[in-house]
């Protein structure tokens, strides 16, 4: 069962969820930090026996004795990672998507495997439960690679929660586009809830059921609830706006710690969801 924490935008509070779900899980899980370009989940969760590994792709190395500059590769790359400039043939492995097409096209063999260092994948525990998480290099522009490394490294003995990353582009399909359920978070504001409907219009096109989560929020502001119900999107959970949440945030503290009380609500939102992903699933194989 793999479970998806997004939103149509940062800030909105989703790893907030994510780790206050997690902890707050009646069975042992995974949380895996699919935003690898700024990973957060570990502030709140002091993981322990943590390992780590680095994570490549594919790059072309040219065997310039083998190339007879036929083209067939220029051609084929949409992304200009290679290209002939007189009577050579330049790699330029930061435009490489790794879709290995130019090796494959090439009549000579002239192309073979290198690799490029993207990132590392971190693992490890706390309490029942497992945490992985991805860090990209400085200066790496593909993510979805090392999103795909995370998830890889996911065990199958037990339900998985995705803390994607926020919005509605390549990173956040990657992370939820297998998902048997997604939890869309926003905040009752005019920006929340223009992101809100386009990240509710991709989990629709991925056929993915969804849910919403409001964060910060406050009495008589109904705007979130009633797109919801104009949309028929059920309302899981309203998380009050309070400054002591905000200082324990800041404190790098859960709030199920900081208010118990919250915790029986995450409890009972797992329920929820497992509930509407098992339905995912029985659907998915009928």
């Amino acid at each position: 069962m793999k479970i998806a924490i997004a939103s149509g935008k940062g800030g909105t509070g989703k790893t907030t969820l994510a780790v206050n779900l997690a902890a707050s899980a009646p069975m042992p899980i995974c949380l895996l930090d699919c935003d690898v370009e700024e990973p957060n989940a570990h502030l709140f969760i002091r993981a322990e026996n943590i390992q780590r590994h680095p994570e490549g792709v594919f790059v072309p190395v040219i065997d310039t004795d083998r190339c007879t500059l036929c083209g067939k590769c220029e051609a084929i790359c949409r992304f200009s990672a290679l290209v002939i400039i007189g009577k050579r043939l330049l790699a330029y492995p930061e435009m490489c998507h790794a879709c290995l097409g130019c090796m494959r096209i090439c009549p000579e063999e002239a192309i073979s495997p290198g690799e490029r260092i993207l990132g590392d994948v971190l693992s490890g525990s706390f309490g029942p439960h497992q945490l992985i998480w991805g860090e990209m290099r400085v200066g790496e522009a593909m993510s979805p690679p090392l999103i795909e490394a995370v998830q890889r490294m996911a065990p199958e003995d037990r339900p998985l929660l995705l803390d994607s990353p926020p919005g509605t582009s390549c990173p956040m399909i990657a992370a939820i586009r297998d998902c048997d359920f997604v939890v869309l978070v926003t905040e009752p504001t005019s920006f929340g809830l223009h992101d809100l409907t386009l990240a509710v219009e991709t989990a629709r096109h991925l056929k993915i059921p969804c849910g919403i989560v409001v964060n910060r929020a406050e009495k008589g502001n109904t705007q979130i609830q009633d797109y919801a119900a104009l949309e028929d999107i059920p309302v899981l959970l309203e998380i009050p706006f309070r400054r002591s949440y905000a200082e324990s945030y800041s404190r790098g503290e859960k709030l199920i710690d900081t208010d118990p009380a919250l915790r029986k609500a995450f409890t009972g939102l797992w329920d929820i969801i497992i509930k509407k992903a098992e339905d995912q699933k029985t659907r998915r194989a009928s």
